[in-house]
């Protein structure tokens, strides 16, 4: 059970944002399509002067997210439910961060997270003379999005995106000592279609408000899976912003061996942006 129980927390990683977005007069970009977030300041309000040509942004960051919901295998589904506290507890290693590339009105993005829990566990007496268990689970999600603003306003910018998430979840079961070779391992991986926007609010001369989201699944791989987020953006140096927010994430994948993965995944996230070019 704790096997599950941690492979489900992994979902709360699972996934942060990724945005891009055209460079002008203080506008940011956020995008939380593959859980990856950006914010994006053009050098000048003045349209005429500002660089036409390629940008770059990379974006680093942290989502502490807690998580809830359904994992089954084999027709055993067990109902989980952890706090941010709770995976950071298990937490091994992991690395999130986000790219993005635009030339005037087109984006291209990608997003990537790659986390590894694990958890030892002394067992009670039992027919297999197993003494302790030693769980790892690992997951990695990649998100990418190509996207055209189709608002382009000092006020008001808004963007349509498409594109892919693609799951990987794996876990293994070590017992020991383990007579009877009943270690386990099991593995899932699966790819979504996703379309989703994002909307900019300038809220200052270095302030920036971002609503983003996207939604896909329809029974073709998952059953369905979305996400959505509000982020803020400040801009502290010419080539550095700090962004903060919450992101609320979703998948319910029903795979082979009769395995299932309901998880809604939800917190806080901080990041900075580093703009290249």
């Amino acid at each position: 059970m704790n096997a599950i129980a941690i492979l489900f927390a992994t979902a709360i990683f699972s996934i942060l944002f990724s945005s891009p977005v055209n460079a002008q007069a203080g506008s940011p970009s956020v995008d939380l399509q593959s859980h990856t977030l950006s914010v994006d300041y053009g050098e000048s309000s003045d349209p005429a002067s500002q660089d036409v040509g390629w940008h770059f942004e990379l974006s680093p960051y942290l989502w502490f997210a807690g998580a809830h919901g359904t994992v089954g295998f084999r027709g055993r589904n067990v109902s989980m439910h952890a706090t941010p506290g709770d995976l950071l507890s298990h937490f091994d290693i992991g690395l999130m961060g986000a790219a993005q590339a635009s030339y005037k009105r087109f984006v291209l993005n990608g997003d990537a997270m790659w986390i590894r829990l694990s958890d030892s566990r002394a067992l009670p007496l039992n027919r297999i003379g197993a003494t302790s268990a030693d769980v790892r689970v690992g997951e990695f999600v990649w998100t990418s999005k190509l996207g055209y603003r189709v608002l382009d306003h000092q006020k008001l910018k808004a963007d349509a995106n498409v594109g892919a998430r693609y799951w990987h979840l794996g876990q293994k079961i070590n017992l020991s000592p383990s007579q009877l070779g009943l270690n386990a391992t099991n593995s899932e991986s699966w790819a979504d279609i996703v379309i989703g926007g994002r909307v900019q609010i300038p809220a200052g001369e270095k302030l920036q408000l971002a609503l983003l989201g996207d939604v896909g699944g329809w029974n073709a791989t998952a059953k369905l899976d979305y996400q959505f987020a509000a982020v803020a953006g400040y801009k502290f140096k010419p080539r550095w912003t700090l962004w903060a927010g919450y992101r609320y994430l979703f998948v319910d994948y029903r795979g082979s061996n009769s395995s299932v993965y309901n998880i809604v995944s939800s917190g806080a996230l901080i990041g900075v942006e580093y703009r290249v070019k």
